[in-house]
């Protein structure tokens, strides 16, 4: 089970998400599909980006690329700029 994280945390993660699933776009887009028993058709191209997205978000909240703690220092520099 991955613990719940919230606030900053929780924004730097999913952004982080967001980038893995852009990064594996494109490793999804040539592969060929068609060939496989449920691979193919336009309810494969309509999934896929949900797929990408959701192993995006997996990978970050097991550790990613380690840019969520980068980006979370930078968001709480920010608002910490924004409080003063």
């Amino acid at each position: 089970m991955i613990p719940a994280i919230t606030g900053v945390a929780a924004a730097a993660q999913a952004f982080e998400g967001s980038v893995l699933g852009q990064l594996l776009a494109p490793m999804f887009d040539t592969l060929d599909a068609s060939g496989g028993p449920f691979g193919g058709g336009v309810g494969e191209q309509t999934w896929r980006p949900m797929l990408t997205e959701a192993i995006g978000r997996q990978m970050a909240a097991r550790g990613g690329l380690g840019l969520a703690a980068p980006v979370m220092r930078q968001l709480l520099q920010a608002q910490e700029g924004a409080a003063k």
